[in-house]
């Protein structure tokens, strides 16, 4: 028996964790062995963090870090997963499922493209989210 999480949650944010099964869709997608990492936070960090590795000023919604082959971390941007909820008219947990998914399907090594977005469809739809 683990006696580590197979997900680390640590937000950073003022306010209620968001209600999304995060545990069971990371184990879904990256496996139970793989230990994830996932901070829920803002625009400064994931700008300071987007700068620092990605050379881009904006704010990030999401950034996936692989820290080995069965570890890794997201830095998930609420304030951003709200706004951008708004913009496609959708709820915000459904947002942030997808980004989560999103992230990691990074880590699982997958790239942009057809495949990834048939997975993430796949994974969200079997926790009753719609693809968004």
């Amino acid at each position: 028996m683990r006696s580590t999480p197979v997900v680390e949650i640590r937000n950073v944010m003022r306010g209620r964790r968001p209600r999304v099964p995060f545990e069971k869709m990371a184990r879904m997608i990256l496996g139970p062995r793989y230990e994830l990492s996932l901070v829920i936070c803002g625009d400064t960090l994931t700008r300071s963090l987007n700068r620092t590795y990605r050379k881009k000023g904006d704010p990030a919604n999401v950034l996936s870090f692989p820290l080995g082959k069965k570890e890794g971390e997201i830095f998930l941007n609420i304030r951003k997963a709200e706004r951008e909820s708004r913009t496609f008219d959708i709820a915000v947990q459904e947002r942030i499922a997808r980004l989560f998914t999103h992230g990691c399907f990074h880590l699982k090594g997958y790239m942009h493209g057809e495949k990834m977005e048939r997975e993430e469809g796949r994974i969200l739809r079997a926790f009753g989210f719609r693809r968004a």
